[in-house]
């Protein structure tokens, strides 16, 4: 399960982000996920809750955005929702010259955490692109 890795690598992160900047508690993460990213968003909050433990992120929420994969043909310029799986050729003319223009992305979009004054800071990521499509979203608190 790759998700455990996943999940390490980003506890590891924001734990050295957080500890940086003195924060005592994490309170939330919300990172974004590619539907194509080959993750599975519910085993990526379990193993979340395991990797969690004993760091300053224990006991934060975790909340994923999944990001509609999409793509833009070379020949007309289209974009179009993939989806899975993946449409990889061109609705509006048919072409296979594509480029995948998102769905593949595991992005920190924000941390959330308290320092030592008790003052509540977060770390946010900037935004890449508007939006078309709504993200669709999943919370759930990390495991105590």
């Amino acid at each position: 399960m790759h998700e455990m890795s996943v999940a390490l690598a980003v506890v590891d992160q924001i734990e050295t982000a957080a500890r940086s900047r003195g924060a005592e508690g994490v309170d939330s993460v919300r990172l974004e996920v590619g539907e194509l990213a080959g993750i599975v968003a519910d085993s990526l909050h379990f193993c979340f809750g395991l990797a969690c433990a004993g760091t300053v992120v224990e006991g934060a929420e975790l909340t994923t955005r999944t990001v509609p994969g999409t793509a833009r043909c070379a020949p007309c310029s289209r974009v179009w929702p993939v989806g899975m799986p993946p449409r990889l050729l061109c609705p509006g003319c048919g072409g296979a010259a594509v480029e995948l223009v998102s769905g593949r992305e595991l992005r920190i979009r924000e941390v959330r955490w308290t320092d030592p004054a008790g003052t509540v800071a977060a770390a946010t990521a900037p935004t890449s692109a508007p939006r078309d499509e709504p993200l669709t979203e999943k919370r759930r608190p990390c495991a105590e």
